[in-house]
C-alpha cells in the first residue's frame, strides 16, 4: 500500500518530521512519499499531514497568505489524520490567546504560549501517553513549549499531562502535542497519530487510488 504524506514546511523541523513519518510508515508496512508543503495545491493529495513547531504567529500568517490554511481544514474535515506539534498545536487550537494568531479551530482547546519557559528552559520529560505502553514512558522534548489551559469540548481527549497540565490531545483525526516528537528516535507519537487506526488510513488511500 502506498501513501502520500505532507509536512507543512513554512517553518520548523520539517526534515525531522518527514523522516519520522517515513520510519513510522515502514514499521506498519506502507510505502510512503513525503512532500514538503510551501504552497497551496499539495495538501489535497495527502493522506497524512504534519504541522511542525516554530513561531506560531509566523506559521499562521504564512499558511493563510499562501492559501494552505483552508486546505488543512478541509483535510481534517475529510477525516484524514493531522499531527500538530508545539506551535502547530497553537495554530490548530480554537483560542491561541494571541490576536496575532489566526487559529484554524481544529481543536476545542485554549492554549498558553511558552507555558514552560523560554528556550533556556527546554527539557525532556518521561510522559505516560494514552495509547502507548504505560511501562514505557515517551521521552518528550519540550522547547519553548505551550500548554493547554482549557479543553472546551468533550470531543477533545487529553492524551498526556505534565506538571498537571495537558500537553497532548486528540480530537477526531487530529493529534496535537506541546512537545517535539520529531526530535527523538522514538516514533510512537507519529505512529499513534497516523497508524493507530490503519483501516482508516487504508480507506483514504484506496479512495484516492480509485479516483
Amino acid at each position: 500500500m502506498s501513501l502520500t504524506a505532507g509536512v507543512i514546511a513554512v517553518q520548523g523541523d520539517v526534515s525531522e518530521h518527514a523522516a519520522a513519518i517515513e520510519r513510522a510508515a515502514r514499521a506498519h508496512g506502507y510505502e510512503i512519499t513525503v512532500h514538503e508543503i510551501r504552497e497551496a495545491g499539495i495538501v489535497p493529495d495527502c493522506d497524512l499531514l504534519a504541522m511542525p513547531g516554530g513561531e506560531s504567529t509566523t506559521i499562521s500568517r504564512l499558511i493563510h497568505s499562501d492559501g494552505i490554511a483552508p486546505e488543512i481544514v478541509a483535510h481534517v474535515e475529510a477525516d484524514k489524520p493531522l499531527l500538530a506539534t508545539c506551535a502547530g498545536l497553537i495554530v490548530a487550537s480554537s483560542d491561541a490567546a494571541d490576536d496575532r494568531v489566526e487559529e484554524l479551530e481544529l481543536l476545542d482547546v485554549t492554549v498558553e504560549r511558552n507555558a514552560f519557559g523560554r528556550q533556556k528552559d527546554s527539557f525532556e520529560a518521561p510522559l505516560i501517553v494514552d495509547g502507548l505502553a504505560e511501562d514505557d514512558p515517551y521521552p518528550a522534548v519540550f522547547i519553548r513549549a505551550p500548554a493547554i489551559d482549557a479543553v472546551d469540548d468533550s470531543d477533545a481527549e487529553v492524551l498526556a499531562t505534565w506538571d498537571d497540565r495537558p500537553v497532548a490531545v486528540k480530537q477526531g483525526p487530529v493529534v496535537a502535542t506541546a512537545f517535539h516528537p520529531e526530535l527523538t528516535p522514538d516514533d510512537r507519537i507519529h505512529e499513534l497519530a497516523f497508524f493507530a487506526n490503519d483501516d482508516a488510513v487504508i480507506g483514504d488511500a484506496d479512495r484516492a487510488e480509485s479516483v
